[in-house]
């Protein structure tokens, strides 16, 4: 016997976002190595005897390279696929939580 009833979507794991905290350690390890990177062209711009041309893409990594791992690690999300599913209709028998009282 065939039901009438409308199929409802089923949703894979793929589809959902990475978790919070395995974001944010990702977006902190990058962040982190960017940094490192960052301290090793300023190091290698003072201690290091190199000509200047070397010695200003040093410094120019030193002093650029902070502004591009603060902007890499506020994007949240950025490698999670956008979600595939789409949202249920409202039924319109049902209360909204905003509307419940106590009792009712």
């Amino acid at each position: 016997m065939r039901s009438w009833r409308r199929k409802q979507a089923v949703h894979t794991v793929t589809d959902a976002r990475p978790s919070l905290s395995t974001d944010i350690r990702h977006r902190e390890r990058s962040y982190l190595i960017k940094m490192g990177i960052r301290t090793i062209c300023l190091i290698l711009a003072v201690v290091v005897p190199l000509p200047w041309p070397y010695k200003l893409l040093f410094i120019a990594g030193a002093v650029f390279l902070p502004y591009i791992a603060v902007i890499g690690a506020n994007e949240r999300g950025k490698d999670a696929p956008p979600p595939t599913f789409q949202t249920p209709d409202a039924n319109q028998s049902e209360i909204p939580l905003h509307r419940r009282e106590i009792g009712s």
